[in-house]
């Protein structure tokens, strides 16, 4: 009963429902998913419930994992038997084994956005039109975008009157269908096909209303109308649903989000019974303060008021710079004065509302040596390497899947060009086959010319031998396999580039993701190691920081937390940006972000602008952004006027950090690491963490030496050398 006792009355008062509807307003902080645990623990444990009754739905693989440890920390066993996961991998769950009742086979592929753009331009293809003119990427966006308000072709028709519109229909009305002929879904799909399996056939219905008796959904405020529908079908019979969320950060409208949803659960679910979780256990009083203070402008929201036992702490800083550049250098300047006091880059973040805005801040950081991250840059699973052999995995699991299989005919390189693929194209799209089976029977066609029949019966010879290990082989043997078969690596090493060095690491990598995964996971197949890629959302693909200061977007910063946050760029059409100032449902969707990134600090919040910002390639004068008025006297001002001088072209400001005195890098700052070796490049090294290399270049930056080594093991890597923990070998 520990946990029961470590929860304040709040807490204590959502736990103890048990039974109905129940929506728990979790404000920033107050420890929803302490609750949520103890909850589902509560219900194992004192109510006898079997952990297979319980379904709770998530928004991040991260989040759902985190979850099921604590349950099980609670209880002290596993709790595998009980469904715990995202809204897309529980509905991906649910359609392996019910898809065929809507005329899927159960080994469907899953798209991501790359494959779907593939897809679309295959159609403008078919239907001769210009993808200058019809702009693939933003047609695959818009149909997601339909989609997530249950938009499909026939419901889009009747609301097409230009030629352009109607042609749009046509275009999102043959993209459905190959995908189908390819028996592949997109992530759009897996919420749609699951809604449409269980409105239409009663036995699946039937099967999960009856499974599922009590249904926990986490950060309700960020559901879609499809996801609501989903819990809504779900939930229909024992009606035990709860729900956790806070209006105040629903912050993603953009991509289908409804606040609506929060805002009326207790008209759609009678009885239902309200919990507001108030006290946070994260920031100071002062940065609540402020906090609180900006939101109250909101009127679509639930009404509370967060507080806090945590001491007061520092004030709230504003600080408006001259110039965007100054902004850049004053943010760096103060971060790296914060080190010097004793506070870790880790736990420093800059957060902005668009990536636009990283460049200046990048810069700065580079030139004074400090190590950082950027959340939401080129991920590993998105390297052309890892998605060839992710592409041979799924062609084996799915010959139907097309996509896959243009993807890798000609990678490595086959001598299979763009007119032979046309061509098979072409046949598969008259007979009404796929590609793989064109391939099959290659000698039956006389259109192509003897040398490129071979090649073709080459590379389905190759397919075909490995669709025939996959089910003998464990996933790292398979993929092993390919490398060799296809001779993976002497094709991406040929040019010898440092480039080509990591693209082999990256293969190297991708393997051992597949042995973790294996170990993880024992009775795992290649199935559901593709489907655990194909869910993996591009925020979890970062790895854990070591020491470095983390720069994003505000709503890639959902749901972390830093002990100081820098919140940068706050400017009318900058943040609010410039497409919330017609629509007040749009600025109120700005103020959540606001309030999301100021929720996001622990113990210290700095805010700054520009009155003059170059983005985009354009220097203009800026408007300070609402909500710095919207604060009132929650926060101390540190800014001042624009001076000019005469050396400097535009504007430049005198006080460049928001400690109120020019900042000068300090030696000190950089004590830590490797300082005082003599290197030089050839020497071999050894590094705490990825073992023995060769150095092969030096370069000096400021106040710090920036150094490439090639480790025999984890290959190339730059390191800054008052931060690496190298030993010279002898």
């Amino acid at each position: 009963m520990d946990y029961i006792n470590s929860l304040n009355d709040r807490q204590k008062e959502a736990l103890y429902q048990d039974e109905g509807a129940l929506l728990i307003v979790a404000g920033a902080g107050s420890g929803k998913t302490k609750v949520l645990t103890s909850k589902i623990a509560y219900l194992i444990k004192e109510k006898r419930v079997f952990p297979s009754k319980i379904l709770a739905i998530t928004f991040t693989n991260k989040a759902a994992r985190e979850m099921q440890e604590r349950v099980e920390s609670l209880l002290g066993g596993d709790v595998n038997s009980m469904w715990i996961g995202t809204f897309h991998s529980i509905c991906v769950r649910i359609l392996r084994r019910f898809i065929s009742k809507i005329g899927y086979d159960s080994t469907f592929t899953i798209y991501d956005t790359t494959d779907q753009v593939n897809v679309v331009k295959e159609c403008l293809t078919d239907m001769n039109l210009s993808d200058e003119l019809y702009k693939p990427r933003a047609i695959q966006s818009r149909i997601s975008m339909l989609k997530n308000y249950m938009i499909l072709p026939d419901d889009q028709e009747k609301m097409a009157y230009s030629q352009e519109e109607k042609k749009f229909v046509e275009i999102y009305r043959l993209y459905e269908k190959k995908k189908k002929k390819y028996n592949a879904l997109d992530f759009d799909d897996l919420l749609l096909k699951t809604v449409e399996l269980l409105n239409n056939d009663e036995e699946a219905r039937e099967y999960y209303q009856n499974k599922f008796e009590y249904i926990f959904v986490d950060e309700y405020q960020d559901t879609n109308d499809i996801q609501y529908n989903l819990v809504k079908i779900l939930a229909a019979k024992h009606k035990n649903i709860c729900v956790v969320g806070d209006s105040d950060q629903s912050i993603y409208k953009w991509r289908g989000a409804n606040i609506d949803n929060i805002l009326n659960f207790e008209k759609d679910f009678k009885d239902a019974k309200t919990v507001l979780l108030e006290q946070n256990y994260r920031s100071t009083k002062n940065i609540l303060n402020s906090a609180n203070t900006v939101i109250k402008n909101n009127s679509k929201r639930k009404e509370k008021s967060l507080w806090t036992d945590n001491p007061e702490g520092e004030s709230v800083i504003y600080k408006s710079f001259g110039y965007s550049g100054d902004e850049g250098s004053g943010v760096i300047s103060k971060i790296a004065e914060l080190r010097l006091s004793g506070e870790k880059f880790s736990e420093m973040a800059i957060l902005y509302r668009t990536n636009a805005q990283s460049r200046v801040f990048e810069e700065e950081l580079m030139k004074n040596g400090i190590p950082y991250k950027i959340i939401g840059g080129l991920k590993f699973y998105d390297r052309m390497e890892v998605k060839d052999i992710v592409a041979y995995l799924r062609l084996s699991q799915n010959p139907d899947d097309n996509i896959s299989l243009k993807r890798i005919i000609n990678s490595p390189k086959r001598g299979i060009g763009k007119v032979t693929l046309d061509r098979l194209d072409a046949i598969s799209e008259q007979e009404g086959i796929s590609i793989y089976n064109v391939l099959e029977k290659i000698e039956d066609y006389s259109i192509f010319n003897s040398g490129i029949t071979g090649k073709l019966k080459q590379f389905y010879g190759l397919i075909s031998n490995i669709n025939y290990k996959k089910d003998t082989m464990e996933i790292k043997d398979l993929i092993n396999f390919i490398i060799n078969q296809i001779d993976y690596i002497n094709y991406l090493s040929s040019d010898g580039s440092i480039e080509s060095i990591q693209r082999v690491e990256n293969v190297q990598e991708f393997v051992s993701v597949a042995e973790n995964y294996s170990n993880e996971n024992p009775d795992a197949t290649l199935e559901d190691f593709l489907t655990n890629l194909a869910l993996m959302s591009d925020t979890e693909k970062t790895e854990d920081a070591d020491e470095v200061v983390t720069l994003m977007t505000i709503h890639s910063a959902k749901g972390l937390e830093f002990d100081i946050v820098f919140v940068v760029g706050l400017e009318e059409k900058i943040f609010p940006n410039a497409r919330s100032l017609e629509e007040d449902e749009d600025l109120e969707e700005e103020r959540r972000l606001f309030y999301v990134a100021m929720t996001r600090a622990r113990k210290q919040l700095f805010i700054s602008s520009a009155k003059m910002r170059t983005l985009y390639g354009q220097t203009n004068p800026t408007i300070e952004s609402r909500f710095i008025a919207e604060m009132e006297n929650t926060y101390v001002d540190k800014s001042e006027a624009v001076k000019t001088k005469k050396s400097d072209k535009l504007y430049s400001y005198s006080d460049r950090t928001f400690s109120g005195n020019s900042f000068v890098l300090d030696d000190k700052v950089f004590k830590k690491g490797s300082e005082g070796l003599e290197l030089s490049v050839g020497n071999k090294v050894s590094h705490k963490k990825w073992g023995t290399g060769t150095i092969t270049m030096i370069k000096e930056v400021p106040n710090d030496k920036q150094i490439t080594i090639l480790f025999d093991e984890k290959g190339l890597k730059t390191l800054m050398l008052s931060f690496a923990p190298l030993k010279v070998l002898e």
